[in-house]
């Protein structure tokens, strides 16, 4: 038995190194997608281009103005002399927001009167503009802040109580914010999801084709045996992508990881295991490699990067969202990922996860061994 499933092994593993152009491909295409979305795949918001139209002109509007210009979040772009120019600005993307101030601000302020600032946010990423009108709102109660403390020193009332209640924010896990130490993470699962499957989809059906899968009909070797011998070779290449992939999200972005690198190790092995299961699954059951690939895309990379928390959350998905989430191993290793990189979670946490993915596993590769059929003709 342990025989035949060698000879399937040594079959496989002599097939993928005799091609060095697709061995090399295996390797290198997840490593260069993670490095092309790692640089490109920012959510951060700073730096944000905005202009002035400032009809006041005065040294109080000056001073509003660099309350904007002072934070790293806001980039001054310039000034405009009208709403023409600063309605081409927003159109053409140049900036992402306006703010305009009155010609009035200065003498209503100074007269104690209320006075209305326009902010023009640029809307067509709705995301980053509810984080534009958030800072703008934070940096505008500085600014009103200020204003109040100054006006009743002027007066002799003493300020220190001025705020009441003060809040001091600590953020855990992630102090700096960044949105690479959640996002590369998050690139290598699904990055391990999609290029592994892909490889393990065209296994069986490029046998298919061939006409070769017919010797694997007549012979005595067991189905499970063919499924298990076709597997370990893929396996493998897709653990070494891991390996390469860690490297890369410590040594070139230097992703903050504080956890077990072997809880870590233990997880992208199920999980690698799971993901060329389900290509097995899908190349058992096509008869071309162009519909197993585009069955790949639809099964795999998109319900992968849609519902495994990637972008959002799975607690702030719908229910049905959820219930999707839930039959995705993308999801599983979503959480263990970033838990382990920045909470450092260890094992018996991970448990339920852990199990979830040996059953899915069992699930697929069974599913998988049945539906390979032995059959002549």
């Amino acid at each position: 038995m342990l025989s035949r499933l060698f000879a399937i092994i040594r079959k496989e593993t002599r097939e993928v190194l005799r091609d060095r152009i697709y061995l090399s491909l295996a390797i290198a295409v997840p490593l260069i997608v993670t490095v092309l979305l790692g640089l490109g795949f920012v959510l951060d918001v700073k730096n944000l281009p905005v202009v002035f139209y400032d009809q006041d002109r005065s040294s109080l509007s000056r001073e509003y103005i660099y309350s904007f210009t002072n934070s790293e979040y806001f980039r001054l772009v310039g000034f405009v002399a009208g709403p023409a120019q600063f309605e081409q600005l927003l159109q053409s993307g140049a900036v992402r927001a306006v703010v305009v101030i009155p010609p009035d601000f200065s003498r209503k302020l100074h007269g104690g009167k209320q006075v209305a600032v326009q902010i023009l946010v640029d809307g067509s990423f709705a995301a980053r503009a509810q984080i534009v009108s958030g800072y703008i709102a934070a940096i505008d109660a500085q600014f009103n802040a200020q204003l109040l403390s100054r006006y009743l020193a002027g007066k002799g009332v003493v300020t220190t109580n001025l705020a009441p209640v003060s809040t001091e924010g600590r953020v855990w896990y992630n102090p700096s914010l960044e949105s690479k130490n959640s996002v590369v993470p998050g690139l290598m699962v699904i990055t391990l999801m999609f290029y592994p499957g892909l490889l393990a989809a065209l296994v069986v059906v490029r046998e298919k084709e061939r006409g070769t899968i017919f010797n694997l009909y007549c012979s005595p070797v067991r189905r499970w045996e063919v499924i298990a011998g076709k597997a370990v070779p893929y396996i493998g290449v897709a653990f070494l992508d891991y390996f390469l992939i860690f490297s890369l999200s410590i040594l070139v972005f230097q992703v903050r990881f504080v956890g077990n690198f072997f809880v870590l190790t233990l997880a992208a092995l199920l999980y690698i295991t799971c993901c060329i299961g389900v290509g097995l699954v899908i190349s058992v059951f096509c008869k071309t490699q162009v519909a197993a690939m585009l069955a790949t895309f639809v099964a795999m990379m998109t319900p992968s990067l849609m519902f495994s928390g990637m972008m959002t959350p799975i607690a702030s998905m719908d229910r049905s969202a959820q219930m999707i989430s839930r039959v995705i191993p993308a999801s599983y290793f979503m959480g263990m990922a970033r838990g382990v990189y920045l909470k450092g979670l260890g094992f018996f946490y991970y448990l339920p996860d852990f199990l979830t993915l040996l059953l899915f596993a069992a699930v697929v590769y069974g599913i998988a061994v049945l539906g390979f059929r032995k059959r002549v003709g």
